[in-house]
């Protein structure tokens, strides 16, 4: 008989205390009622209303296209600037360069964008075309999510042979051949971690958005924030119930991404022990 765990029941009870009210709210936005006092029956009726209602789908589009390009510009640089810190040579600047990634990480969002507010409305004092918006809002879901890919590419870089890359460089190959086909390769699921992370972190950030967005433009986060002052309405409920699910599937590709991944490397390490027991 196994041993009864209170871990368990901890466990269990925190995934109730997060997923409770999640489930309440998608629960609600199939109720044929205006409100989530009594559950009336079940109806579509809150999601006709958010597909006939454009100006919500343009900020739905608007918000996704943000997060695949910030979450895409991000990756490409937070990469680079992974592989820029873990080359460099002198220890120093390795550390500083990680200090001012990690302060990134830990400061308060509001902090973040005040600054970035602060610094765009410099900007538009020195460039007259330079206005709060979309422009504005992908810079700086740029910038904060850097630090998040930065940390999810660094450990592989730090699981990898440097034998590897000298074996490369013997056989000739330059920088970019080492890069493409050595460097990257390996990184893959250190990269696809950071996209998702990135893109995640950009489609439901609220703070920073708040304090940049403007000239019309606006994100679901902050659109749902402003409904929400105004009073309960299921249409919001319906709206969320459409991006928990699309989250879901999120969570559900990167896993089989992931394990496609793992795989090919599974198989190489179960040879490679098998050829060591051989010998």
């Amino acid at each position: 008989m196994r041993k009864f765990r209170w871990s368990y029941v901890y466990l269990t009870a925190v995934f109730v205390i997060l997923y409770l009210p999640i489930f309440y709210l998608i629960f609600y936005s199939f109720n044929a009622g205006e409100t989530m006092n009594q559950f009336s029956g079940f109806s579509l009726v809150h999601f006709r209303a958010l597909f006939s209602d454009s100006r919500l789908l343009v900020i739905v589009l608007n918000t996704f296209l943000l997060a695949f390009l910030s979450a895409l510009i991000a990756t490409i640089i937070g990469v680079l600037g992974a592989i820029g810190i873990y080359y460099s040579k002198k220890s120093w600047f390795k550390n500083t360069l990680l200090s001012f990634n990690n302060i990134l990480l830990v400061s308060p969002d509001v902090i973040i964008g005040a600054s970035f507010l602060i610094f765009f409305t410099m900007l538009g004092g020195l460039l007259q075309s330079f206005h709060l918006g979309f422009t504005s809002v992908l810079l700086s879901h740029c910038a904060f999510s850097v630090p998040i890919v930065v940390l999810m590419v660094l450990p592989k870089l730090q699981e990898m042979k440097d034998s590897m890359v000298d074996a490369a460089r013997d056989l000739g190959a330059n920088s970019w051949q080492v890069l493409k086909d050595i460097i990257l390769p390996f990184l893959t699921p250190g990269v696809i971690a950071g996209y998702f992370m990135a893109f995640t972190y950009s489609l439901d950030d609220f703070a920073v958005t708040f304090f940049v967005t403007g000239n019309g433009f606006t994100t679901l986060s902050v659109e749902i924030y402003s409904r929400a002052r105004q009073g309960i309405n299921l249409e919001i409920n319906a709206l969320s119930t459409l991006v928990f699910l699309f989250s879901l599937l999120l969570v559900i590709g990167y896993y089989f991404i992931s394990k496609e991944n793992r795989l090919p490397r599974l198989r190489k390490n179960r040879l490679a022990r098998k050829k060591a027991d051989l010998t």
